[in-house]
């Protein structure tokens, strides 16, 4: 006998297979962790602070 099925389910469950494919690959073209953002972010703002710190008076 046949095993019964639920086109229903099917039909989710490879929506979520494309879904998750899909950004699996614009993750990899274009994402960047949580982590790398963060040092990011922390590099620029103590680039900033750096030239902050050096500059002259205007007076």
């Amino acid at each position: 006998m046949a095993k019964l099925v639920n086109l229903r389910q099917v039909r989710k469950d490879r929506a979520r297979t494309d879904k998750r494919a899909k950004g699996d690959e614009n993750a990899a073209k274009f994402g960047r962790s949580k982590a790398e953002r963060d040092q990011e972010a922390a590099r620029a703002e103590k680039a900033r602070a750096h030239l902050d710190a050096h500059k002259r008076d205007p007076g």
